[in-house]
């Protein structure tokens, strides 16, 4: 019985082994994506404000993009701070992409009218959305993951 219960406790600690080196590399994969996507938006938002100011003016089209850059690059920040994606972020981006759209055309009048209403409604369906996810936030306790400490699962659990 003893070598039975000795090769038990080989396996148990191989998968343990196993497990903390997969958290660990699942982990560093998050650091360095987190990383490289954030770099991507402040490269990506600095060549678009180079190319405003090398034009000597900027729309409300440009403006936009920015906002858009800038909340991306809030979602990467509260995702890296939390290890959480947070939906509202993306939701928000997807607004201002509707009100750019809307933006970039030159006369909304001109504008067909299928395209006018399903832009404004994908918008009214989005703010809707956010809504729906602000209640909920509040109303239900967030969801705990494996990855997060015993320390931050305690703390929503008081």
């Amino acid at each position: 019985m003893s070598q039975i219960e000795d090769a038990s406790k080989i396996v148990d600690r191989v998968e343990d082994a196993t497990e903390r080196i997969g958290n660990y590399l699942v982990d560093l994969f998050q650091f360095v994506a987190l990383f490289v996507i954030g770099a991507t938006v402040v490269w990506s938002a600095v060549h678009a404000y180079w190319g405003m100011v090398e034009r000597g003016s900027a729309n409300v089209e440009d403006i936009l993009l920015l906002f858009i850059y800038l909340e991306l690059g809030a979602m990467v920040g509260i995702y890296f701070k939390t290890s959480r994606l947070p939906v509202q972020f993306l939701i928000y981006v997807a607004i201002t992409v509707m009100t750019r759209s809307l933006a970039s055309s030159l006369n909304i009048t001109e504008m067909p009218e299928t395209r006018l209403i399903a832009i404004t409604g994908a918008t009214l369906i989005l703010a809707i959305s956010v809504l729906v996810l602000r209640y909920a936030s509040h109303r239900f306790p967030p969801f705990v993951s494996h990855t997060e400490s015993d320390q931050v699962a305690d703390k929503l659990h008081d």
